[in-house]
């Protein structure tokens, strides 16, 4: 009977899809500058991908006595518009009265100030109904500003539940804050150790989160100039498209926060040092002087860390061009190194996507385009012996809109043991060879099978292959 009710338990994730979404709470000091409002307006396209549990209006550094929980209302306003149209391509997006009935208030005091006994706001009593609800998937508290209202909530909580309690409700949470926008931060790290917990600490330039922004030297910015988001986005795309602001001060700065929540075959909540659409972390105890101390950060404190967080890593990133002649493409001379390349590397086959699905807004099916589906003609991780010759094969792969597909098949050392292994000849073919490194003790190599198809805007999506080379 166990066995019969968890598989109707299952089928029932399945049909609705919430099996492959992880929940999130976002808290946004929305109407600080538009670059919420920027975020908000991507977020909408995603809520059949990303489970929105709630969205908590909050201050920050940079608006400390107020809150503007009317913006979130006006941004969902312009989603129930197009969502009829939004629903014509894919499947799962919530009524707009549900993202009405999730959008809660936080405190308009500022930082510290705001926690305490009888501190308590709509929003971080939210936060606790959601984290002791009957749901096993962690909870994501994504924060585009200030995270008083979650430092609240985890003030009540250890206030009111045994240590055992506490610690099994803290192993669900899932905490990515965009920098530090006020002073509970480091109060929540030092006093909650164990707490899973993603972010860039000290000044703005030490962000890997910028690298969605960054017009790197050498590199394709198209797809983040003005004109662009003019064309694609801003206009001739709805009402939602209408409620996206010119860029004042950076696009997008929070959009990073969530972006690896996106189910595209890349991306790895679980595993932050795999890396993905919003950047790869490792786990270690950053160092004050290596945290831009004397940069930006709104008059915030950069104070030593406590203990180890989950912040940036270095990704060696060398791009695959296209060629015009013979094999339809070539690996780069140039070669770039840093933690916000863990970003922005996949930044064209983001906002492609983002493209797309304002797309969605206004065209017929048929008149858009649709993400591939990589297939695999074999396990997505197996285990090899050194030295031996093994192949990667997605001669399953399709397309929902039957548009030609392009195969790109590479090694990510930084997500595996830090080894490069390339692939036998062309890396551009359906099916490819691969030759394990000799080791003399066991290594995890990640190869990405990346597929693109040839739609307008081009769209891609993943495989990750975990080979473990005994």
């Amino acid at each position: 009977m166990k066995r019969l009710l968890t598989a109707l338990v299952l089928i029932m994730l399945a049909v609705h899809g919430l099996w492959a979404q992880e929940r999130v709470i976002i808290l946004t000091d929305v109407e600080n500058e538009p670059d919420d409002n920027e975020s908000l307006v991507r977020l909408m396209l995603y809520t059949n991908e990303i489970d929105v549990r709630g969205i908590v209006a909050t201050n920050s550094t940079h608006m400390r006595d107020r809150i503007a929980p009317e913006t979130i209302f006006q941004v969902i306003d312009a989603y129930e518009q197009v969502r009829p149209n939004l629903l014509l391509h894919a499947k799962g997006y919530p009524e707009a009265d549900y993202l009405r009935a999730v959008v809660k208030r936080g405190t308009t005091a500022y930082g510290m100030t705001g926690v305490g006994k009888g501190q308590e706001s709509e929003g971080s009593r939210w936060i606790i109904k959601e984290l002791e609800r009957k749901d096993e998937r962690p909870l994501w508290v994504c924060a585009w500003g200030g995270v008083n209202v979650l430092a609240q909530a985890l003030y009540d909580l250890k206030a009111t539940k045994s240590a055992q309690e506490l610690e099994r409700l803290l192993a669900k949470l899932r905490v990515y804050t965009i920098s530090d926008q006020d002073d509970t931060g480091i109060w929540i790290r030092r006093n909650f150790p164990t707490l899973f917990y993603i972010v860039s600490p000290g000044g703005y330039g030490n962000g890997t989160w910028t690298g969605i922004m960054e017009v790197a030297a050498g590199a394709d910015n198209k797809r983040i100039s003005n004109a662009w988001l003019a064309e694609h986005i801003q206009q001739d795309h709805g009402p939602l498209g209408a409620c996206y602001p010119d860029v004042a001060y950076g696009m997008e700065g929070d959009t990073p926060s969530w972006l690896n929540l996106i189910p595209n075959g890349l991306n790895a909540p679980e595993h932050p040092n795999w890396g993905g659409w919003g950047g790869r972390y490792e786990l270690y105890k950053p160092r004050r002087e290596d945290c831009d101390p004397n940069g930006f950060t709104g008059g915030v404190p950069i104070e030593e860390e406590p203990r180890a967080i989950w912040t940036n890593a270095i990704d060696h990133y060398r791009p695959f061009l296209p060629k015009s002649h013979g094999c339809a493409v070539v690996r780069d001379t140039a070669e770039y190194v840093g933690y916000t390349t863990t970003v922005w590397r996949w930044r064209t086959h983001l906002q492609n996507d983002f493209a797309a699905r304002m797309d969605w807004c206004v065209k017929p099916y048929e008149m858009a385009n649709h993400a591939p589906e990589p297939r695999l003609a074999h396990a997505n991780e197996f285990t090899v012996k050194s030295g031996e010759v093994f192949v990667l094969d997605a001669t399953p792969s399709t397309d929902p809109d039957g548009d030609n597909l392009s195969y790109l098949w590479y090694c990510y050392p930084e997500a595996g043991s830090g080894r490069l292994v390339e692939p036998m000849g062309a890396p551009n073919i359906h099916r490819v060879s691969v030759r394990a490194p000799e080791v003399s003790k066991p290594e995890d190599i990640h190869f990405i099978l990346q597929l693109t198809d040839k739609g307008h805007p081009s769209l891609t999506r993943y495989q990750r292959i975990v080979v473990h080379v005994e």
